[in-house]
């Protein structure tokens, strides 16, 4: 070993730092200073210990300055909530909810508009937790995952090291997702409301904590800004809200005994004078169809129906209005607001709809049940009525069952929060007010008119007080209600159960999902499938409603509920299997569309007309150009599988102008390969590549994989139990550049593994290949489809400004270390025909672009089936209200129509 390699590993390099001498004065000095060295080598070895430590210490402030957090997240693990030590799993959720105390920062005036703010040190990342299932993951590497989303055992390749692809280091987690910027309107404002001008701001006082500073600068808008600064203001003097609160509660912790199931007497007919429900939906999203189905199913003309839609959902408000004309009982809240996870607006929308219920002095109701559109009855309504007729007194509030200590740290309750661009805000510590007792525990319930009277209208100080501090809470619709029944005068009418069932899997439903638009981790159910309905049977305590339910993820849950309630539907019933959703309707406008989106659809709807000549190639009546934008796009399922795209749009038939609104069928074909002698991985049962990827509920939201040059794949895979094993996953571009490799680690019991490439963009546009390999040897293969624009910000794509996008990334690198040695070890062939290919296809517009996107498409879509909204020119083209896939074609389950003789339309 040469005394360079030996000072790179030693303390003793200080040695080397000496001048040079010659002779017995070289010998001399050589013996005197490793008599010293020998003699403090402790002491130098802790101070250059100390030196490093600094200088780590001050590399890591720099790099939070320079936005390193953002793309830097760190891994913190959820508590277990099946575990027997709630001490420890609340020592963990604080931990996970709360940043470190140090490096506390000031905010001023004078430091925001020179930039020398130290919030600018105080960035957070969003990291994500891996899924269970695929525990022992190996670390991708740091230096070629900035930005990644971790979701699997993965070890990224690392071409420059001497083991030959396999070495690995250390690793980061997913890049921070910032807010998005709000959409039509702020969050929990009310149509017309004022909003303030985004002129700069001076805070009235310095702002001191560094959860206020992190919100501060994260913050998207000034507005919002103006508004943190000024709670944080007023709650650093004391003035947001009451440090005390009266308690007029009796005797505290009073909650009546829930009636076993055996016990309920829920025969109508002995019931003298039945209470009244006012339902109040909370819809958002564009199920419609389910929406109607749940109405459908709660529905009697002798109670009322008070519909909430948010306000970005301009489509379902449409059609709630034309369900609100059909039935005198059904009205839509004449303000909308925008309601967002664990926001303070959904409260605030609960307020304003009891008083809206109370001013109705044409509907005379008895309860206050809340709903959402992925609720469905668990029982029928005749049931309901007889049940809270006899319960006509009692409030149903489902508690959450712990101490309270725990629950408020779990709530984030002892947090100041806030809402504003579409997101709740972190802002600070705060006190509960002295003498109240606390509660929460679910968002559902049932409260009586009295209780939802004394809430609108009385000003005492325990309402008023309350109401002011849940206005800065996480979550306030959990525990508000609970707070104000529990410390009223009307304590005794609490019932510790809120009529419902909820599909809670928190091993699935605790991934900190909403971190996007909340500083907090939440959980949230999951969507009933089949083999959960089970939970319904063996509940012993009353319960009339149980939630989620998705027909997307699943329809036949909601099929068994009906059936048991209502019967079957009569053989021969049509589409009792199917489900339309929509996706895009004319009236929101092209520009809610993306550009992928845009050109999909449209892509799909020249196909279909395309493989209408070629079938009808004599017939002249079945030649058709397609004219405009699509009018309205659905995802159609059957059977709870995705059967693909229906694309309604105008068509103008060659050589005449008259013109004509057809549907397109345009089906997806699968492309995983398999091979066979599989041995250990025959545990794989699919490959799929595709973006919004639900880790809930183990979907691609984005159905079909549509993907475009500017979207983030992700690669997951299915696995059966079995042996623990080690794949490489091999991702490879139309122009056989090796964009990224890594390895993943499967347990035993895993069940999904994901992974998310940091993939520079734009990726280049064709057929990709996302290959699994055992020891290099292919095990399975599948291929997608990054979609060529036509479209750029909903014009046609230009080859002078917007080439780029189909170019691939820069210099064909895709992370920052290039995977090209491997194309030999994968027996790729020569790469500079087809890189010469792509190289020409980037420079395509107009026509030829949309050759190039209609031949794409066709290779992994095919024409399902083509129909007319009235009777077409071309013999070939049916009806489409006669055509069982069509969107235009009867759904009996989701219709409503007239009443039946007792009151009801199911």
């Amino acid at each position: 070993m040469s005394s360079d390699t030996a000072c790179a590993r030693s303390s003793e390099c200080a040695l080397h730092a000496l001048p040079e001498s010659t002779g017995d004065e070289k010998m001399v000095a050589s013996a005197r200073v490793q008599k010293l060295l020998r003699r403090y080598k402790l002491a130098i070895a802790a101070a250059l210990t100390i030196l490093l430590v600094q200088g780590l210490v001050v590399w890591s402030l720099r790099s939070l300055e320079e936005g390193e957090a953002e793309r830097k997240t760190r891994r913190s693990k959820l508590p277990d909530h099946n575990s027997q030590d709630p001490k420890r799993d609340a020592a963990l959720w604080e931990k996970q909810n709360s940043l470190s105390g140090r490096n506390r920062g000031r905010w001023s005036g004078r430091s925001e508009r020179t930039g020398g703010t130290a919030a600018s040190a105080l960035r957070r990342g969003t990291g994500r937790k891996g899924e269970k299932a695929s525990s022992r993951l190996k670390s991708p590497q740091e230096r070629g995952m900035t930005g990644a989303g971790l979701d699997g055992g993965v070890a990224l390749h690392d071409l420059s090291s001497s083991r030959n692809f396999s070495e690995t280091r250390g690793g980061t987690d997913g890049a921070a997702k910032l807010p998005a910027a709000a959409i039509l309107g702020e969050p929990g404002s009310v149509d017309g409301a004022h909003q303030a001008p985004s002129s700069d701001f001076v805070p009235k006082c310095d702002i001191i904590g560094k959860d206020a500073l992190s919100a501060l600068h994260r913050a998207g808008s000034q507005q919002c800004r103006q508004e943190i600064a000024n709670i944080v203001c007023q709650h650093q003097a004391g003035k947001l809200m009451p440090d005390a609160l009266p308690q007029f509660c009796p005797q505290l912790g009073i909650s009546n005994q829930v009636q076993a199931v055996g016990e309920l007497d829920n025969s109508l007919s002995k019931v003298e004078n039945p209470v009244r429900v006012a339902f109040v939906l909370m819809v958002h999203g564009r199920a419609v169809r389910q929406l109607k189905r749940l109405i459908k199913a709660i529905y009697h003309r002798d109670h009322y129906y008070y519909i909430h839609v948010d306000k970005r959902s301009g489509y379902m408000h449409r059609e709630v209005l034309q369900i609100a004309q059909q039935y005198p009982n059904i009205r839509a809240t004449p303000w909308r607001m925008v309601t967002i996870w664990g926001g303070a607006s959904l409260l605030k929308a609960y307020l304003r709809s009891m008083q809206d219920l109370l001013s109705m002095l044409d509907w005379k109701w008895d309860f206050f049940i809340n709903l959402s559109a992925t609720d469905f009855p668990t029982r029928t309504n005749d049931e309901l009525v007889s049940f809270l007729s006899q319960q006509r007194d009692k409030n149903f509030l489902k508690s959450h069952g712990r101490e309270n200590a725990r629950f408020i740290k779990k709530q984030g309750l002892d947090r100041l929060f806030h809402e504003c661009d579409n997101h709740m805000w972190r802002l600070g510590e705060r006190s509960i007010p002295e003498g109240l007792e606390v509660s929460g525990g679910s968002d559902w319930f049932a409260l009586t008119r009295r209780f939802v009277e004394y809430v609108i209208n009385s000003q005492d100080d325990l309402v008023s007080g309350l109401k002011q501090f849940y206005s800065y809470a996480l979550l306030p619709a959990e525990s508000f209600f609970h707070t104000v029944l529990g410390n009223s005068h009307m304590c005794d009418t609490l019932v510790d159960n809120n009529l419902r069932v909820t599909n809670w899997n928190r091993k699935l439903g605790c991934k900190c999902q909403y971190k996007h638009i909340v500083d907090w981790c939440g959980c949230s159910p999951n969507d009933f499938k089949p083999q959960d309905l089970i939970r319904i049977q063996q509940l012993t305590r009353p319960t009339f409603f149980a939630r989620k339910f998705e027909s997307t993820v699943n329809q036949e849950a909601i099929d068994i509920l009906d059936t048991h309630l209502y019967g079957q539907y009569a053989p021969g019933t049509i589409a009792v299997k199917a489900y339309w959703e929509s996706l895009f309707e004319q009236l929101d406008g092209v520009s809610s569309l993306s550009d992928v989106a845009l050109t999909a659809y449209t892509a799909f709807f020249r196909l279909g007309l395309k493989n209408l000549v070629t079938a009808q190639s004599n017939v002249e009546t079945c030649k058709f150009e397609p004219v405009g934008h699509p009018l309205s796009v659905h995802v159609y399922f059957y059977d709870d599988r995705f059967q693909g795209y229906l694309v309604r749009q105008e068509a103008q038939a060659v050589g005449s102008k008259v013109r004509e609104t057809l549907e397109m069928w345009a089906v997806p074909q699968a492309s995983l390969v398999l091979e066979t002698n599989l041995k250990e991985f025959e545990r794989l049962k699919n490959l799929e590549i595709g973006t919004e990827w639900d880790p809930k509920e183990r979907i691609f939201r984005n159905f079909g994989g549509v993907i475009g040059p500017l979207n983030e794949p992700l690669a997951v895979q299915k696995w059966a139990r079995g042996p623990n094993l080690t794949a490489t996953i091999v991702w490879i571009d139309p122009a056989l550049v090796v964009a990224a490799s890594y390895d993943i680690t499967v347990d035993v019991d895993a069940e999904y593994t994901q992974y998310k490439p940091p993939l520079q963009r734009p990726l280049r546009p064709g057929t990709w290949t996302v290959r699994v390999l055992k020891q290099w040897e292919r095990v399975a293969e599948v291929h997608f489809l990054v979609m060529p624009l036509t479209f750029k910000d909903k014009e046609p794509l230009r080859k002078e400004e917007d080439s780029w996008l189909h170019a691939g990334p820069p210099g064909n690198l895709y992370l920052e270390q290039s995977f090209q040695q491997l194309s030999s070890v994968l027996k790729l062939p020569p790469q500079e025909p087809v890189m010469q290919e792509a190289q020409r296809k980037a420079q395509l517009a107009g026509q030829p672009l949309e050759a190039w996107v209609d031949s794409s498409v066709g290779s992994f879509w095919v024409t399902g089936g083509l129909c007319a909204t009235r009777t077409s020119s071309c013999p070939a083209v049916g009806l489409c209200s006669k055509t069982s896939w069509s969107s235009l074609s009867p759904d009996p389950k989701s219709e409503l129509g007239p009443l039946k003789s007792d009151g009801r339309i199911r």
